[in-house]
């Protein structure tokens, strides 16, 4: 049984050969580097604020489990932050994006876990919405009428479907590298 990557172009079975090389050397590279560089700035962009307050999720991850929060509050800002701007770069790749992989498949399970609350308003909260309903935009009355029932479900089927991207996403660059245009190629060194 040969193997090949799934990235591998077999010019035998393109409609038009020709496009070979135009996928091999030009779209393929430059796909695989705008996903990489897109998921390393969103990592950073939300490790941002946590950045700045590396000890603000320490409650948070010791709910979760993870002690002391100390400990693993700074270090998930900084894999956040940090880890994103190497993801974005290409620098070691493999290790940085299978720590994102990881931390995101358990932020992927923390979501299934812990679902949104259904809803978020009760029915006096719904009766006062309706009681004063100059005091709402037009879209928010929309959105919390049923307690906030159909905004929740969307909030809870982002925060999954996101989490199962990102995740996914980040250990695809586990497994393959960063690519052709990433600094681990450009220094030619890499996991």
């Amino acid at each position: 049984m040969t193997t090949s990557s799934p990235l591998e172009v077999n010019r035998d079975n393109l409609i038009i050969p020709a496009l070979g090389p135009f996928y091999e050397k030009f779209a393929q590279p430059l796909a695989w580097s705008v996903l990489r560089i897109a998921l390393g700035l969103a990592m950073c962009y939300e490790g941002y604020d946590k950045i700045l307050n590396p000890m603000g999720m320490t409650g948070f991850v010791e709910g979760l489990g993870f002690t002391p929060g100390w400990f693993w509050s700074p270090l998930l800002a900084g894999l956040e932050f940090f880890g994103g701007l190497l993801l974005a770069f290409g620098l070691l790749t493999r290790p940085v994006a299978l720590a994102l992989g990881t931390m995101l498949l358990v932020t992927l399970y923390y979501h299934i876990a812990n679902p949104y609350p259904e809803v978020i308003l009760s029915q006096a909260g719904i009766d006062a919405l309706n009681a004063n309903l100059d005091l709402f935009h037009p879209d928010a009355i929309g959105n919390l009428q049923d307690g906030g029932r159909s905004m929740m479900g969307m909030v809870q089927q982002k925060a999954v479907t996101n989490s199962l991207f990102w995740s996914g996403a980040t250990l695809l660059y586990a497994a393959f590298g960063g690519g052709y245009f990433s600094l681990d190629r450009l220094i030619k060194k890499y996991f």
